[in-house]
């Protein structure tokens, strides 16, 4: 009798590692769920969990398969070049975050930190950008996002686009930057009022707006040091 592949598809929607990954996130995956996505397929004789199991056990867990080579894997039954090409490709990923330097990122310690950051960027901008810097509990840039392009006003500025991504990132605090195209810095009503908005909603969250810094032409304006935050 024919053998017939053995592929992720046969498995029920709620064994499926890729379903399971889109439900609920790759950390509630085990490592033989995270595993069995990379090689997609198993063989004639076992599906491709107990293909990813099978090589787990060889390399006890992670422990050991951070020093695998493709001779290696290839010499596992049901794993070819392209599979092994994979696996190492994934294992030199994972190598290089861990070796990502958090002290390479950019520390704000004043507003004027803050400007220069996006100055040179953002000062012969033609339309108004709405930026957020989300900060760790160092003051350090986890990321520097634009949240919307256009006029600032209230009806605009939606808090709930800057907290979630703030809460995304589990930053600590964040700074609200944006231009004026006509060069000057100077805040209007407008941008006083999204300020206090935005700061309110960052003391309901336990976020801390700890600037509001409009752009001009080399020029800046903090509305913490005005005052308004």
């Amino acid at each position: 009798m024919k053998k017939e592949w053995i592929m992720i598809q046969d498995f029920p929607d709620d064994e499926r590692p890729r379903e399971r990954l889109l439900s609920f996130g790759a950390s509630h995956l085990s490592n033989n769920e995270l595993l069995a996505i990379l090689l997609r397929t198993g063989t004639k004789e076992e599906s491709v969990l107990q293909l990813a199991n099978r090589i787990l056990h060889k390399y006890d867990g992670l422990h050991l398969m951070n020093q695998a080579t493709v001779e290696e894997l290839t010499s596992i039954k049901g794993i070819g070049m392209a599979k092994a090409i994979q696996i190492m490709a994934a294992l030199e990923i994972g190598r290089r975050v861990a070796n990502l330097h958090v002290t390479d990122r950019y520390v704000v310690r004043s507003p004027e930190d803050g400007a220069n950051y996006v100055m040179e960027e953002m000062r012969h901008l033609s339309q108004e950008h709405f930026v957020c810097l989300f900060l760790n509990t160092k003051n350090q840039v986890l990321l520097k996002k634009t949240i919307f392009i256009g006029s600032l006003n209230s009806s605009i500025v939606h808090p709930r686009d800057i907290f979630r991504e703030a809460l995304r990132r589990s930053a600590a605090s964040i700074i609200c930057i944006h231009n004026h195209p006509s060069g000057s810095p100077e805040p209007s009503k407008e941008d006083i009022e999204v300020t206090k908005r935005l700061k309110e909603c960052g003391i309901l969250m336990g976020i801390d707006i700890l600037d509001h810094i409009i752009i001009g032409d080399r020029k800046f304006v903090s509305l913490r040091e005005k005052g308004y935050v």
